[in-house]
């Protein structure tokens, strides 16, 4: 409390800056300490951060490639595709608006590592929050470059030489046609491909990708392509537990989908992921849940049997009593309030 005081409401009694508050002098001093080389300016975590390994890690100043998000214009328009987005929950928005607010240069580049080399400089690689934010348009033409394999082990007659930025530019950013030896029909699929399937509709992703990933994702977007295409829509959401613990291989509670699904069976999965959250609180998947629902779902089945077993002396026809009325309506509602839940990404009923 007392070094808080005396940096904000202190004042300077000595030397060349004596009157001035100290919050204001001590940038001031820093500033002539280095101009006069009895200083040096170095950086260290905030708290101590170890390894994987186990090693204590340090600061290291390198050289290093930054984006420049924040720049002005670029920026304006990262807050109109904010704007015209659909984020299905206020506080999705806020995370965005708040990191629009605050987010400036980013450092994009590493030394090690796997993944794609910066091509003006490829000492350095691309890093992974910077990287594959653009991901999505190459899903509508992937189909076409890797022969319909999903998993990429095949490709088509297209060869990836000939996958040039110029025809990269033509597919993606409405550039000029390139001269090509890709077959012209093939070459104007891509281009057909990309225009039937973009904009991406929605973007399901967790909650603490907003500040970093997400919205880099939104920058590169209006960085690159054309208004049109830009993102319509972010879904963020939670950590998945298992009964109330967070998922770990290393103590045992976890469980794949996959798991689940041949555990539980698939509709009983659907019934505790249903019940485990909406938005962008952390869901919590009780197996108890499931167990209850397969119980309920083999009860249900056994009544609709005894119904179908029992059809000839049941009443047919259009409803004709009150209490037909009343039935037809709740689940006309119910109805109705499923499609409302769907288009905005919700699992619960409101």
């Amino acid at each position: 409390m007392t070094y808080l005081k005396g940096f904000t409401d202190g004042t300077m009694i000595v030397g060349e800056f004596r009157g001035r508050k100290v919050q204001e002098a001590k940038p001031l001093i820093k500033t002539k300490l280095l101009e006069e080389g009895t200083a040096v300016l170095y950086s260290e975590p905030e708290k101590k951060v170890m390894s994987r390994s186990g090693d204590e890690c340090v600061v290291a100043l390198t050289d290093q490639w930054c984006i420049t998000y924040g720049e002005t214009e670029w920026k304006q328009k990262a807050v109109k595709c904010l704007s015209g987005m659909n984020a299905f929950s206020a506080e999705t928005r806020n995370g965005f608006e708040h990191t629009l607010g605050w987010l400036n240069q980013w450092a994009c580049s590493r030394s090690f590592g796997l993944g794609t080399r910066i091509p003006w400089d490829e000492q350095f690689l691309v890093e992974s929050l910077s990287d594959s934010t653009l991901y999505m348009a190459y899903y509508t033409v992937s189909h076409l470059l890797q022969n319909g394999n999903m998993y990429g082990k095949d490709i088509s007659s297209i060869r990836p030489e000939e996958m040039t930025d110029e025809v990269w530019d033509y597919v993606f950013c409405d550039g000029p046609a390139p001269k090509s030896d890709i077959p012209s029909a093939l070459f104007n699929k891509l281009k057909q491909e990309f225009e039937y399937w973009y904009p991406f509709d929605i973007r399901v992703s967790g909650k603490d990708l907003i500040q970093n990933h997400l919205t880099f994702c939104i920058y590169n977007h209006t960085a690159l392509l054309p208004e049109h295409h830009w993102p319509r829509g972010f879904c963020c959401n939670g950590h998945l537990m298992l009964n109330s613990e967070k998922m770990s291989k290393s103590t045992g509670n976890f469980l794949t989908l996959e798991a689940a699904i041949k555990k539980y069976s698939s509709d009983a999965t659907r019934f505790a992921l249903a019940d485990a959250v909406d938005g962008m609180d952390d869901a919590n998947f009780v197996t108890e849940t499931a167990n209850s629902a397969v119980m309920r779902l083999t009860k249900e089945i056994s009544w609709m049997e005894e119904v179908v077993a029992a059809e000839s002396k049941l009443r047919a026809g259009a409803p004709t009593t009150y209490a037909d009325r009343v039935f037809a309506n709740e689940m006309n509602i119910a109805i109705k309030e499923t499609e409302k839940s769907y288009s905005f990404s919700c699992s619960e009923m409101p």
